[in-house]
């Protein structure tokens, strides 16, 4: 039998120039009949947070597509204090138009949002929400000096991610000190209109998602997004779940010891619904 680890991969790039969006492929060498992935960071993030799901599925057959929002890691570097919520939809959105079939989208965090969003204005094949942030639907307007602390733009002090790499360990324990390390280093500004938006609510209209195979994911260490919220989620949406225990925010998704784990599930989704 074949490792799929040892079948071959090929990488590629895509620019939208009139937006300023770099999108990061990974490409299984044969094409398959799998429909392609389509992944949405969160805040701060960047297609560095797929690195690990991005060979992980092009090994065994599907292609996956890392977006990174404009002012975001390698797209243009647009002032992201002038940027909103809507604009990272609508640059997803833009990114259907070279994605050669009617994709999957996968979202973590404010991601997960952003690609709920998405798949209400342009059908998907399916979603699958990582840890996401809940839409207004679900969830307690926050205070109002909550929303006035947050600066037009901010970086990783904000949430807490400018600590020694030792004490961050000791709150993510599934992530290696290498972990830590990469994220604190690719981590980079995000829009605080954004951020306030999110925190304020999103409408998203349940309705224009039924039919859609849906699966969301919970990080039982999860500070950011609690494990709970996602599970409530999941319901709101009529969704399968999955929760990991033992999972953080980012150890869902790079956690060089656990992102295996998550993976396999969301490959055993992709396969029970034929996608």
């Amino acid at each position: 039998m074949v490792n799929p680890a040892d079948r071959p991969i090929r990488k590629d790039e895509v620019v939208l120039e009139d937006r300023g969006i770099y999108i990061e492929s990974w490409l299984p060498e044969r094409r398959s009949r799998r429909r392609p992935l389509v992944l949405v960071h969160g805040e701060l993030g960047g297609s560095w947070l797929w690195e690990q799901y991005l060979g992980y599925f092009a090994h065994r057959g599907w292609e996956g597509h890392a977006i990174n929002l404009r002012a975001h890691f390698w797209s243009d570097t647009t002032e992201v204090s002038g940027i909103d919520f809507e604009s990272y939809v609508f640059d997803v959105l833009a990114s259907f138009d070279h994605i050669p079939q009617n994709p999957v989208l996968i979202g973590h965090g404010m991601g997960g949002l952003i690609a709920m969003r998405a798949a209400e204005e342009r059908h998907v094949a399916g979603l699958v929400l990582i840890s996401p942030a809940l839409p207004a639907e679900l969830r307690t307007p926050p205070r109002l000096h909550v929303l006035r602390d947050i600066p037009d733009t901010f970086g990783r002090e904000l949430v807490g991610w400018q600590s020694l790499p030792e004490q961050l360990r000791r709150t993510n324990p599934d992530l290696t000190i290498e972990d830590v390390l990469r994220v604190q280093h690719l981590m980079g500004k995000e829009s605080g209109a954004a951020r306030r938006t999110m925190l304020t609510g999103v409408q998203v209209v349940r309705e224009r998602l039924e039919g859609t195979p849906t699966f969301v994911i919970g990080g039982g260490l999860d500070r950011w997004f609690p494990e709970p919220d996602s599970e409530r989620l999941a319901a709101w949406l009529g969704a399968q779940y999955e929760p990991f225990g033992a999972h953080s925010h980012y150890g869902l998704v790079l956690g060089s010891e656990g992102y295996e784990q998550v993976a396999e599930a969301i490959r055993h989704f992709l396969e029970s619904h034929r996608l």
